[in-house]
């Protein structure tokens, strides 16, 4: 017998929908709304100031990227890359527009931009596409 699932609802197993769906859902709806998760455990940014914070990593890693929502993941990385990305690099604008370019620590870059510095840098990231090279200029 085959399941059907409701376009909907987002496959997350039962013990993480119960935990977490309500505020993976959020973040889905909400611009910049992401997972980051590093040695510190994760945070999950679902709106504007609003975000939550936990150590049970594999479970809302995986319940989130079932539901298709951003998620950086940074353990694998260098504890001085990790903190140069963090504390030199611009914050993530979730819920709110971002700052003009160019962005630095006291600044807020879209997701995308923010994701990619990671990545560059070796983390892993899913349901996110690598930002479009900027065009060449010709003269």
């Amino acid at each position: 017998m085959t399941q059907q699932h409701s376009a909907m609802v987002p496959l997350i197993a039962s013990e993480a929908e119960e935990r977490y769906g309500h505020y993976i859902r959020e973040a889905l709806t909400t611009e910049g709304g992401h997972l980051a998760i590093g040695r510190g455990g994760f945070t999950l940014y679902f709106a504007r100031g609003g975000y939550l914070s936990g150590h049970d990593c594999e479970t809302i890693k995986t319940a989130c990227i079932a539901a298709g929502l951003p998620v950086i993941d940074s353990c694998a990385l260098p504890f001085e890359v990790v903190c140069d990305l963090a504390v030199r690099g611009p914050m993530v604008a979730v819920g709110e527009p971002a700052s003009p370019p160019p962005w630095d620590a006291f600044s807020y870059a879209p997701l995308a931009d923010v994701a990619d510095a990671y990545r560059a840098d070796g983390a892993e990231v899913w349901n996110l596409a690598p930002c479009p090279a900027p065009a060449a200029r010709t003269e």
